[in-house]
C-alpha cells in the first residue's frame, strides 16, 4: 500500500495547509513568501505556474494580473458577471426532470402527494443552498465542495466526493448526447441519430475551449428559454384550469377523483423523493461557478437568495398546475420520455389549451434544454477534476490551464469520457451503458450530503478559532437545523430509494444492485485515499479557514477590514507596542534624573 496512488502529485506543503495562529501571522507569512514559478511536473507542494498556455508557453500578464493571486497561481479568471450567475441560478438546471419526468411524480403520488414532495424536498435544497451559499461566498473557490470537504473534514472524504461528483456529471453529459439524438430524430428520421449526438459533443466542447464567458453566456441564453417556458406555461395552466382555454373549466376537480389527493398515501410522497430529488440535482451548480464569479461577495448571495423563489414558482408552482389540469390516473404521465415529447405533462396542458404545435415546440424546448443540461454537466465535470488535480488527489497534468482560463486537459478528458459512455449505449442492448450509468446513481445526493456536512465543519472551525459570525457576507438559514435537517433527509433518501426491490414480499436483486451499487464504490474510493495516504481527520482548531477567502491578504477577493479578528488583534499589537514604548521611555527618564 506504500505506492497506492503514486500517479497522484504529492499533497501541498504544510505551508499552504497550516492555519496561522492569526491573521496578522497569516498576513506576514503570505508577504514574506512571494509565489515562485515552476514547471508542470514538479511537486504540488510547490507553487506551480498553471496559467501557462498548454503548449507551455509563457503568458505575458500585465501588472495589475501579476499580482492577483487567484489569477496567478489558481489559473481561472474571475470572468463572469451578476447576470451570468443570476440567470444560471434561477434557470441553468431546468432540465428533462421537470419538463419530462414531473409527470411520473403524478401518477405515483397524486396531485397533492407530488405537491408535497416538490414542496418538502424543495425546501431541502434550499436549506442546502444556504449552507452552500455561505461557504461559497466566504470561499469561493471553483470544484467546491471536495475541498470543503477535504479542508475542514478529511481529504479521503473530499477524494471520494471528488471523483463520485465527476464521474456523475460525465455520466449525465454522456444521457444528454443519447437525448440529443432521439429528440433530433423527431425533426430529421432519416439521419443516423449518433450523427446529432456526435455534434451536440462538438458544440459541447465549442462552448467551453475558449473561455469561461462561452459557457456563461451560452447558459444565459439558453436558462433565458426556459425561464420564459415556464412562465408561459403557468400562465397558460392558470386559465386553461379556469376555463379559460380549451372550453373546460378544471378546477380542482382532479383533486376529487377517487385515489385523489394522495394517491398511495405517505408511501406515493415517500416514493416521489428519489424522482423529485433527481429533478432538483445541479442547483449545487452556483458553489462551481463562484471560483469565476467577478464579484463573488455581492453575486454569489444573490444567486442564492433566488434559489428560493426558483423552486417555489418553478417547480412547486408546475406542478401544481399539472396536477389541477392532468387527472394523475391518466397512463400518458408515465409515457412522456425524450422519444415521446407529446406525452410530456407540458405539452399536454398546451394541447388542452388548443396550442395545436405544443409538441413541435416542446421538442425545440427540450432540445434547449439538453445542450443547456450538457453545457453545465461538461462545465462541472472539468472544474471539478482540475480542483482533483489541485489538490494532489488527480494526476498532476489536469492542473494546467490555457491562457484563456479553460482546464484544457480537464476538459478533454471529461468530454472523452463522456463520449465514450454515450458510445456504449450504441452496443448491444445498452446492458453496459445502464449499468456504468447505474454506477453514477446516488452520487448527487452523496455531493449533498458533502455540502451539509462540510457546512457544519466549517462553521464549528471558523467560530473555535475566534472569528465573528457577523463578519460572514452571507451566512445560512436557520443555522444548525438546516444543515442537520438536509443530512438526516438525504442520508434517508441515499439508503432508502431501494425500496422497491423489497415492494410487494419479492425481491428484485436487479432493482437492489442498481439502487445501491454506486454506495460501495463511493466506499471503496474513501477506502483507498484513507489506507494509500493514512489521511487525517482534520481538527476544528487546525482547519485552514483563511487560504483563499475573503480574510486572506493574498487573495484577489481580501476583504480589508471586514474580519473583526483581524482588526481586534492588530489593535492589541498597537497597544502593545504603545505600552512598551511608554515603559522605555519611563525608564530612560527615571535612568536620566
Amino acid at each position: 500500500m506504500r505506492d497506492l496512488g503514486a500517479i497522484f502529485s504529492r499533497r501541498q506543503s504544510k505551508r499552504r495547509n497550516h492555519q496561522p495562529s492569526s491573521p496578522l501571522a497569516a498576513h506576514d507569512g503570505h508577504a514574506q513568501s512571494q509565489t515562485p514559478t515552476v514547471s508542470a511536473g514538479h511537486d504540488i507542494g510547490e507553487v506551480v505556474e498553471i496559467s501557462e498556455d498548454v503548449s507551455d508557453s509563457e503568458p505575458k500578464e500585465d501588472a495589475q494580473e501579476a499580482t492577483t493571486s487567484q489569477t496567478k497561481v489558481h489559473g481561472l479568471k474571475r470572468s463572469l458577471s451578476a447576470r451570468h450567475l443570476s440567470f444560471i441560478s434561477l434557470g441553468g438546471t431546468l432540465g428533462t426532470g421537470l419538463f419530462i419526468s414531473a409527470g411520473t411524480s403524478l401518477a405515483m403520488a397524486g396531485p397533492g402527494g407530488a405537491l408535497v414532495s416538490y414542496a418538502f424536498l424543495g425546501g431541502i435544497v434550499f436549506f442546502l443552498m444556504s449552507s452552500l451559499g455561505e461557504l461559497a461566498t466566504f470561499i469561493p473557490i471553483s470544484g467546491s465542495f471536495n475541498e470543503y470537504s477535504s479542508r475542514f473534514g478529511d481529504p479521503a472524504i473530499g477524494f471520494a466526493l471528488g471523483w463520485n461528483y465527476w464521474f456523475n456529471y460525465v455520466c449525465v453529459t454522456a444521457s444528454e448526447l443519447v437525448a440529443a439524438g432521439i429528440i433530433m430524430r423527431n425533426y430529421l428520421p432519416h439521419v443516423n441519430g449518433v450523427v446529432w449526438s456526435i455534434i451536440s459533443a462538438a458544440i459541447l466542447l465549442g462552448l467551453n475551449l475558449f473561455s469561461v464567458r462561452g459557457y456563461a453566456e451560452a447558459e444565459f441564453w439558453f436558462a433565458a428559454i426556459k425561464v420564459v417556458t415556464v412562465i408561459v406555461f403557468i400562465v397558460v395552466g392558470i386559465v386553461v384550469a379556469a376555463g379559460g382555454l380549451g372550453g373546460h373549466t378544471y378546477g380542482v376537480e382532479n383533486w376529487k377523483i377517487e385515489g385523489a389527493p394522495f394517491h398511495d398515501g405517505v408511501p406515493g410522497v415517500l416514493a416521489t423523493l428519489v424522482l423529485t430529488g433527481y429533478a432538483f440535482q445541479g442547483t449545487e451548480v452556483v458553489g462551481i461557478i463562484a471560483g469565476e464569479a467577478a464579484d463573488p461577495i455581492r453575486t454569489v448571495p444573490k444567486a442564492i437568495r433566488q434559489v428560493f423563489w426558483r423552486i417555489l414558482l418553478f417547480y412547486v408552482g408546475c406542478i401544481f398546475i399539472i396536477g389541477l389540469i392532468i387527472p394523475y390516473n391518466d397512463p400518458s404521465l408515465v409515457n412522456a420520455s425524450t422519444e415521446n415529447i407529446g406525452q410530456s405533462p407540458f405539452t399536454m396542458v398546451f394541447s388542452k389549451a388548443g396550442l395545436k404545435p405544443a409538441a413541435d415546440v416542446m421538442n425545440a424546448i427540450i432540445l434547449t434544454t439538453v445542450l443547456s443540461a450538457g453545457n453545465t454537466c461538461i462545465y462541472i465535470a472539468t472544474r471539478t477534476l482540475w480542483n482533483l488535480a489541485m489538490l494532489g488527489q488527480a494526476p498532476a497534468v489536469f492542473r494546467k490551464v490555457t491562457k484563456s482560463g479553460i482546464p484544457l486537459y480537464s476538459l478533454g478528458l471529461s468530454l472523452g469520457i463522456a463520449t465514450g459512455v454515450f458510445l456504449l449505449s450504441l452496443i448491444g442492448n445498452q446492458v453496459v451503458y445502464t449499468w456504468i450509468l447505474s454506477l453514477a446513481g446516488v452520487t448527487g445526493f452523496v455531493s449533498w450530503l458533502g455540502i451539509a456536512f462540510s457546512h457544519i465543519r466549517f462553521r464549528g472551525a471558523y467560530v473555535r478559532q475566534g472569528y465573528d459570525v457577523k463578519d460572514l457576507p452571507y451566512k445560512s438559514v436557520l443555522y444548525p437545523f438546516g444543515p442537520v435537517l438536509c443530512l438526516v433527509v438525504i442520508t434517508i433518501i441515499v439508503f432508502g430509494q431501494g425500496w422497491p426491490s423489497f415492494a410487494g414480499g419479492t425481491f428484485h436483486i436487479k432493482t437492489f444492485v442498481t439502487s445501491y451499487v454506486s454506495i460501495p464504490v463511493t466506499v471503496a474510493l474513501y477506502l483507498f485515499w484513507k489506507l494509500g495516504k493514512k489521511s487525517k481527520w482534520v481538527r476544528l482548531d487546525e482547519a485552514d479557514v483563511l487560504r483563499d477567502s475573503i480574510f486572506d491578504p493574498t487573495c484577489d477577493i481580501y476583504a480589508p477590514g471586514r474580519n473583526s479578528r483581524e482588526v481586534r488583534d492588530r489593535n492589541v499589537v498597537l497597544a502593545s507596542s504603545q505600552d512598551s514604548l511608554a515603559s522605555v521611555a519611563t525608564g530612560f527618564k527615571l535612568s536620566t534624573m
